[in-house]
C-alpha cells in the first residue's frame, strides 16, 4: 500500500461572502488572529506527513504564493533591526513543504479543480483539503487521522463529524452502506431534516485513491454548470469503498463569517499572550 504524501489544496474560489475585503485579499488569507487562513491548513497537512502540496488557484490570488515563498527584503530589514525571532517565523514560512501551484483559469466547481491534480497525484493516494476549513485538534492532527485510517486497508475515506439534525440540509450527509456504520453508500447533499440518512456530515478532509480521475472526467455538469467532486465520488462508490473516518476534533467553516470569528475568538484563547484579555472583554460585554 502506498504512502499518502501529497496533497491537494483548491484556492480558486471568488469568496463572495467576504466581499468587499475579498476583492483583494484571498478569502485563503483572511488572518485567524494573526496567520493566513491557508497557512494553519498547510502546517496541518505538514504535522501530518505530507510532503509536496499542489495548490489550485486563480490568476488574482498571486499574494498566496507571494506569502509561501522567500521575502529577502523583509528578512534583511528584519535583521537589521534586530528581530531575530521574527527573521526565523517569516523563514520557516517558506521551509513548511515542497509546494505548487496551478491556476485554474476560471472556476468551473471543485471536481474540475481536483481534476488538475492528476499529473501532480500520478497513481498515488493523495489528501484533499479545502482552503476554507480549518480543524483543530490538541491530539493528533485532523489530516493524520484520515491517513491513519487509510493504511488500515486502503479505502478511500471521508472526514466526518456528527451534527444536530436541525443543521443536515447545510451540509452533504453520509449514508451508510452497512450496519456497521463504517462503509459509505452515498453522500445526500443538504438533505431536509426528514430525508437526512444520518446525522453524520462529510467535511472538507478527504483521502482518496487515484482512480477518482476516471470519475472525474466522466462528470457532467451540475448546477451553474460546475464539475463537482462529491458527484465524482458517488459514482465512484458504486465500484470502490469509500469509509467514515469520524474526526476527534473541531471544525471551524471560515468561509462563513460566523464561523470565521468563532475561529478567531477561540484560537485567541488558545494563545497565553492573548486569553486573559479576550476572556476579560468577553466577560465585560456579557
Amino acid at each position: 500500500m502506498k504512502k499518502v504524501r501529497k496533497a491537494v489544496i483548491p484556492v480558486a474560489g471568488m469568496g463572495t461572502r467576504f466581499l468587499p475585503v475579498t476583492k483583494a485579499v484571498p478569502k485563503e488569507m483572511l488572518p485567524i488572529v494573526d496567520k493566513p487562513t491557508l497557512q494553519y491548513i498547510i502546517e496541518e497537512a505538514v504535522n501530518s506527513g505530507i510532503e509536496e502540496i499542489l495548490l489550485i488557484t486563480s490568476p488574482y490570488k498571486k499574494c498566496i504564493e507571494d506569502h509561501f515563498d522567500r521575502s529577502y527584503e523583509l528578512e534583511n530589514r528584519l535583521i537589521k533591526n534586530g528581530k531575530v525571532k521574527e527573521v526565523k517565523m517569516v523563514e520557516d514560512i517558506s521551509k513548511l513543504a515542497k509546494i505548487y501551484y496551478i491556476r485554474q483559469g476560471e472556476p468551473q466547481g471543485s471536481g474540475h479543480a481536483i481534476s488538475l491534480a492528476k499529473t501532480f497525484v500520478g497513481n498515488e493516494p493523495f489528501a484533499v483539503l479545502y482552503g476554507d476549513d480549518i480543524m483543530y485538534s490538541d491530539n493528533i492532527p485532523v489530516l493524520k487521522q484520515l491517513i491513519d485510517k487509510y493504511a488500515e486497508n486502503g479505502s478511500s475515506i471521508i472526514g466526518c463529524l456528527e451534527v444536530d439534525r436541525s443543521i443536515v440540509n447545510r451540509y452533504g450527509i453520509i449514508k451508510y452502506k452497512d450496519n456497521d456504520n463504517i462503509k459509505i453508500e452515498s453522500i445526500i447533499e443538504k438533505p431536509s431534516i426528514e430525508e437526512a440518512p444520518s446525522t453524520l456530515a462529510g467535511l472538507g478532509r478527504y483521502i482518496l485513491n487515484p482512480e477518482i480521475f476516471d470519475y472525474i472526467e466522466k462528470l457532467e455538469p451540475g448546477k451553474n454548470g460546475e464539475y463537482q467532486l462529491t458527484d465524482a465520488m458517488k459514482e465512484m462508490m458504486k465500484n470502490y469503498d469509500y469509509e467514515v473516518c469520524k474526526i476527534d476534533g473541531i471544525y471551524y467553516d471560515t468561509g462563513s463569517k460566523e464561523g470565521y470569528l468563532r475561529a478567531n475568538i477561540e484560537y485567541a484563547l488558545r494563545r497565553e499572550d492573548l486569553k486573559d484579555y479576550i476572556d476579560n472583554y468577553m466577560k465585560e460585554h456579557k
